[in-house]
């Protein structure tokens, strides 16, 4: 199922600040030191309960499993590259063409829901 006009816009951008808010999480929660710096788990909490507030806001428009691939796509492409600038974690060719595939991976899934 493809949206468009003005829901289909409102409806993208929740479930970009959705999967944006997974790498968030992701990345409070190592620095939260196993929940025991309650800042940084108080965080952890938020950012997981938003992204998973508006992923459900999402799924009620788009199709759940269209939903879902999109948002972790995201969440994963946020935590590889948040991972690289944060935490110096390797940055190689081979990393980028597979975050690429990743890309590919959602914008693929997109144009296919109508199938």
């Amino acid at each position: 199922m493809l949206i468009f006009g003005r829901v289909a816009i409102l409806i993208w951008i929740l479930l970009i600040i959705a999967g944006l808010l997974e790498p968030c999480w992701v990345i409070a929660l190592e620095k939260s030191n196993k929940l025991k710096n309650l800042k940084w788990t108080l965080v952890t909490a938020v950012t997981m309960f938003g992204s998973l507030f508006f992923l459900s806001l999402v799924m009620k428009e788009i199709p759940v499993g269209m939903a879902y691939a999109i948002w972790t796509g995201i969440g994963a492409i946020g935590t590889l590259v948040g991972g690289m600038i944060l935490y110096k974690e390797p940055v190689t060719y081979l990393r980028i063409m597979f975050i690429l595939f990743i890309v590919i991976g959602i914008v693929g899934i997109h144009l296919t829901a109508g199938l």
